[in-house]
């Protein structure tokens, strides 16, 4: 299930820290139809080789990152220039800019300055590296009728 097939609202807080996978299937279709004149970035540590952040950029972002050697994207949600670390200080310094075959997407190789990439903390409120910090777990949930079939689900698990 996805949020837009449930049209509800989900709180930040309940995307960010829980379990039950809520996927936005919806996000590029809502991008497309926008006015936004984005494409993806994918965002990875130059060193460790960790994904850190998947983001969208326009010509002010590419232009701003390129010319002040830090990581700026388009903010997609609220419309303006988001210059990652700018109020956190988690600054991603920009080391190589890569462009894909079709040119549109792009990859940025950072050095994280900061605590962490991700906007979000752990339990023990230390910044997170990336924001890929879960992964999908199947879980069985065993059928006690008479058919006695195992159902199977999936959740989200922290790494």
């Amino acid at each position: 299930m996805n949020r837009s097939d449930k049209n509800v609202s989900t709180l930040s807080t309940d995307l960010e820290e829980g379990t039950e996978l809520n996927l936005d299937y919806g996000k590029l279709r809502a991008i497309g139809n926008g006015d936004a004149a984005v494409i993806p970035v994918a965002v990875q540590d130059y060193e460790t080789r960790e994904v850190l952040i998947l983001a969208y950029v326009n010509q002010e972002a590419l232009a701003y990152t390129l010319s002040h050697g830090v990581a700026a994207f388009w903010s997609t949600s609220r419309n303006e220039l988001w210059v990652k670390g700018a109020t956190s200080g988690d600054t991603l310094e920009l080391v190589d800019v890569r462009v894909n075959c079709e040119q549109n997407s792009l990859l940025y190789l950072v050095r994280p300055l900061g605590a962490g990439a991700c906007h979000t903390r752990d339990a023990d409120g230390i910044a997170r590296s990336g924001c890929y910090y879960r992964r999908i777990e199947r879980i069985c949930i065993s059928n006690t009728g008479p058919e006695k079939q195992n159902a199977q689900s999936w959740r989200l698990a922290f790494v």
